[in-house]
């Protein structure tokens, strides 16, 4: 039985490391959280998608068991109902962790803008070069 899952380019690339500056930090967690947005978005369809195949192949088995198939017919197609019942909850579950995910990263984005884009704003208007975070520190 093959899967019909392909792993879909999210166009969203944000590399870890590198540059800190203020912007660059509010795009990085800007992209993030909409990343988990979209996943929690799809991790919804995919939930809703597996509650309708699991109650199908419930169905189905009741079918079976009407045609006086083998019982073991009944047994396999049960088993799927009941995979399907519980990879649905479990999906479930992870799309509410991506939505606290989500929620978590607006709330750092917040809180950089609160703390940081004052001294953003200073520093991008100046016309002297103003040192490098940390340089003041050694």
């Amino acid at each position: 039985m093959s899967s019909n899952l392909v792993p879909r380019p999210s166009g969203v690339v944000v590399p870890a490391a590198g540059d800190h500056r203020y912007k660059t930090v509010q795009q990085k967690l800007k992209a993030l959280a909409q990343a988990v947005d979209a996943a929690a978005v799809e991790l919804e369809t995919l939930q809703r998608s597996m509650r309708a195949n699991a109650t199908r192949a419930e169905g189905l088995a009741v079918d079976i068991a009407n045609a006086e198939l083998d019982r073991k017919f009944i047994e396999m197609t049960s088993q799927v109902s009941v995979a399907l019942g519980g990879a649905a909850v479990e999906a479930r579950k992870l799309g509410e962790c991506a939505g606290e995910v989500s929620s978590l990263a607006h709330n750092a984005r917040r809180s950089h803008a609160r703390l940081y884009e004052g001294l953003d704003d200073i520093r991008s208007g100046r016309k002297e070069r103003t040192p490098k975070p940390g340089f003041f520190t050694r």
